[in-house]
């Protein structure tokens, strides 16, 4: 059964023109600027390929030229699409650099030569593919595996356009009826199928990117930038396994603004939020690059470094000294920045809830003692549900009254 070349042209047309005019829509209103990139290069290419099938042998030379000029911009917006997706900003001379190089090239050859003229343009169009290809390559960080289809899709869509001319080249290097064999109908066919593929390959993406920022947003802290107590638990978990494995100990400092109540009735909550936001700044600057750090509470932060409690208390006492002699102001006078740290260590494979409950403990003392010091857990409790009974005074008989942590 043979197919008709133009009718599956038209249908891949179609097919275009309507996922550009889906993507442009959702572009607008998810305000993604990429979209709107991907579906005027769909609407555009989509228009060059009709016009070029249905009046292709009615247009004059110049206009001929022109109509396929326009369907390269458009394989150049696709690719501009994928780096503005990334954050890139669009690369304006490569947009038009394959126009220019199709009618610099087409001006040059014989006006009979059909097949070079067509091997020129799809290796235009196989060049636009792989450069596609390649960016989505350089952003696969963590996402390889979900990420695969993206890369394979646009480098399967060049090889299915050069496989062809080059076969005719080689074998057929002077049957300019290669131009009109089973190759171009099979070209047409895999257009419908680049042209749905893609669009299954940017909605993915977008989702992708979707989930993300929704699992960022629920693991930060938007006031500091910092982990909050989910996001800090999270990101925690594989250090201490790791730690663990190589029989090294880790060190948990937990970490309380004094008086912040009073910062806030004195000087206002937004002042409050500046201390907040410069606390963390200190503790970030104080860290080193292997330390995890986050907000787990009002005031209340937690740290956890893969290192022995010695070094721990000497980064405490870092970041205690750097908070106090920040001098701040505000427009009643000086603000008191001071905090009270609570360290705790433990052997490899200590659990992290352990380490907090026996570094929230050792910061009781601290405020006890005054405030604005280190204070070093003595013990770890045997188990944290051990601690939590005797921290609420319900270890099984009546012990003493219950104690609050401190705030």
């Amino acid at each position: 059964m043979s197919l008709d070349t133009s009718t599956l042209y038209l249908v891949a047309t179609m097919v275009a023109a309507m996922l550009g005019a889906m993507l442009l829509f959702f572009g607008r209103q998810e305000r993604i600027p990429a979209l709107k990139w991907w579906g005027t290069a769909y609407l555009l290419g989509a228009a060059s390929v009709a016009l070029w099938t249905l009046a292709g042998t009615r247009l004059g030379g110049m206009s001929l030229l022109a109509l396929n000029a326009v369907g390269f911009v458009a394989c150049g917006m696709v690719w501009n699409a994928s780096r503005v997706f990334h954050g890139r900003k669009p690369n304006l001379p490569g947009l038009f650099l394959g126009a220019v190089a199709w009618i610099a090239a087409v001006t040059t050859v014989a006006p009979d030569a059909a097949m070079m003229r067509m091997t020129i343009g799809s290796g235009i169009v196989a060049i636009y593919a792989a450069l596609t290809a390649s960016e989505l390559w350089t952003e696969r960080r963590r996402q390889l595996q979900r990420r695969w289809p993206a890369i394979v899709v646009p480098a399967l869509h060049g090889v299915a356009l050069m496989l062809p001319i080059l076969l005719g080249d080689v074998l057929w290097p002077r049957n300019e009826a290669f131009a009109n064999s089973i190759w171009v109908t099979i070209f047409s066919v895999e257009l419908v199928l680049y042209a749905v593929g893609t669009v299954f390959v940017i909605f993915m993406l977008v989702s992708d990117r979707v989930v993300t920022a929704h699992k960022t947003a629920a693991s930060i802290d938007p006031l500091t930038g910092m982990f909050n107590r989910r996001g800090f638990a999270e990101a925690t978990a594989p250090v201490i396994d790791r730690e663990a494995q190589a029989g090294r100990p880790v060190t948990v400092m937990i970490l309380d603004i004094d008086h912040f109540k009073s910062i806030n009735d004195r000087f206002g909550h937004p002042a409050g939020d500046e201390i907040l936001k410069l606390f963390a700044t200190v503790v970030l600057n104080n860290l080193r690059v292997s330390d995890l750090s986050g907000r787990v509470g009002g005031e209340e932060f937690a740290a956890l470094l893969p290192c022995s409690l010695e070094e721990g208390v000497l980064v405490a006492e870092r970041v205690r000294e750097a908070f106090a002699a920040s001098g701040i102001t505000a427009g009643e006078g000086p603000v008191d920045t001071t905090v009270s740290i609570g360290v705790a260590g433990g052997p490899a494979g200590t659990e992290l809830e352990v380490l907090l409950a026996a570094a929230d403990t050792a910061l009781y003392q601290a405020k006890r003692g005054g405030r604005n010091r280190v204070e070093v857990a003595e013990e770890l409790p045997l188990s944290l549900e051990q601690w939590r009974r005797k921290t609420t005074g319900l270890s099984g008989q009546k012990q003493r009254p219950e104690v609050s942590l401190a705030s």
